[in-house]
């Protein structure tokens, strides 16, 4: 196994606007493995859930090419779950309740197969938690991804802190950058997180593209326009799938290919935005992504 990553396998409820749904499907490896499967054409998962997580999902994802032997189910336990709502603008929410369950106790145990991974993706989990995994892994890796958030500023920078030195790319959302740097520049605030030790950051600015520093290079990539967005859930969890799975595929990790890592990534974050959970991904076909490729390239070309 090449790739692997590390995170939720999850319930969501959402209500938007517009429309709600309850308990569908979500959580960060889900999505993350889904979309780099589809590059990649396989990714394995560390996760946690409880009985009650649906058997019929973990066998169509290992259709895709989903490895669940990290995939850990406790009996007698119930998954994670979140709830939140969303904005009209559908680009910010408000969480209305985070279950924890299984995901209280996570402690990942990253199996002998997956162990000599070249390519780990770090989904969004506690920073202690991430330092723990890349240090069960028997080699360095090529590349390590980390994706993280807000509160984890909050209540665990010292960890956040050391976790990012132990990796190459971060990806954060612009708010997340400003409050970690105290920069309001985003050029600064890169500046100040690639001092630390990563080769690249990747700032996300929803459906305004995301931004991607290395060095002294930057490189924006835009958002695909789309005639609606029923649930952007999960989006940027498809993003970071389809970057790292690019880059998995291609066993080539300069700026240059993560440039086009970028907008495949972007690609498949579009699709995930057309129905609610990852119903949308998980009907993509080859024809489908290589058409928003195209699409995308149309767009930005000058």
């Amino acid at each position: 196994m090449n790739l692997i990553t590390v995170g939720t396998v999850a319930f969501d409820s959402i209500a938007t606007p517009f429309e709600s749904r309850e308990k569908v499907i979500g959580g960060a490896a889900t999505y993350i493995s889904l979309a780099a499967s589809f590059l990649n054409g396989s990714c394995g998962v560390v996760s946690v859930v409880g009985d009650d997580f649906p058997e019929s999902v973990i066998t169509d994802l290992k259709s895709r090419g989903v490895d669940w032997s990290g995939l850990e189910i406790k009996q007698g336990e119930k998954s994670f779950h979140w709830s939140g709502k969303y904005h009209l603008d559908m680009n910010s929410r408000d969480t209305l309740a985070t279950d924890l369950n299984v995901l209280a106790s996570f402690e990942p145990k990253v199996p002998a197969s997956f162990q000599n991974a070249d390519y780990v993706m770090l989904g969004n989990l506690v920073p202690a938690v991430q330092i723990g995994v890349l240090r069960q892994m028997a080699k360095r890796p090529k590349l390590v991804v980390l994706d993280t958030m807000n509160f984890w500023m909050d209540v665990a920078r010292e960890d956040l802190d050391r976790v990012f030195t132990m990796v190459d790319v971060v990806t954060i959302n612009d708010e997340e950058a400003r409050q970690y740097t105290g920069e309001r520049s985003l050029k600064k605030a890169a500046r100040q997180i690639l001092a630390l030790g990563p080769k690249a950051l990747i700032i996300k600015k929803g459906e305004h593209g995301a931004l991607l520093f290395g060095g002294d290079e930057v490189f924006f990539a835009p958002a695909m326009l789309l005639d609606e967005v029923k649930d952007p859930t999960g989006a940027g969890d498809s993003f970071a799938g389809g970057f790292i799975g690019y880059l998995a595929k291609t066993d080539d990790i300069s700026f240059d290919n993560m440039k086009r890592a970028i907008v495949h990534g972007s690609a498949l974050a579009s699709f995930t935005c057309e129905d609610f959970g990852p119903d949308a991904l998980m009907k993509v076909t080859a024809e489908q992504l290589q058409h928003r490729l195209n699409a995308f390239d149309q767009m930005v070309r000058i």
